[in-house]
């Protein structure tokens, strides 16, 4: 019987430190990639080094909080920081063969929403 007391002691002290505590959000996923092949290649080469490493400074992708002012700056000044570089980002975002769309396409990716085109 003492056994039983102490296994659902235990159950109880386990299953209370979550009540009453706003769910979280999910956590950015470190290895997500996109759908679209090609875009998969060009974030592994170009954007996953950064953009999946915290210790990078960089929005995570997935990370929809990090990524929520820089998409409010709009669609052309994200561009023109991937294009041109800003801050820690390297110009062209080491993908010197990227397109504008491809560009916007990976952006949308990372930051978990579709930007428009």
């Amino acid at each position: 019987m003492r056994a039983i007391r102490l296994t659902l002691l235990l159950a109880l002290t386990m299953a209370l430190p979550g009540c009453g505590e706003d769910p979280k959000p999910p956590a950015p996923t470190s290895n997500a990639m996109p759908k679209d092949p090609a875009l998969a290649q060009i974030y592994a080469n170009s954007c996953q080094l950064c953009h999946a490493n915290p210790a990078a400074n960089a929005p995570l992708t997935g990370d929809r909080k990090a990524w929520e002012p820089r998409i409010r700056q709009g669609t052309d000044t994200l561009l023109d920081h991937a294009i041109n570089g800003y801050n820690g980002m390297p110009p062209m975002g080491q993908c010197v063969e990227c397109s504008e769309e491809q560009f916007l396409q990976l952006i949308g990716f990372m930051a978990d929403q579709p930007l428009p085109q």
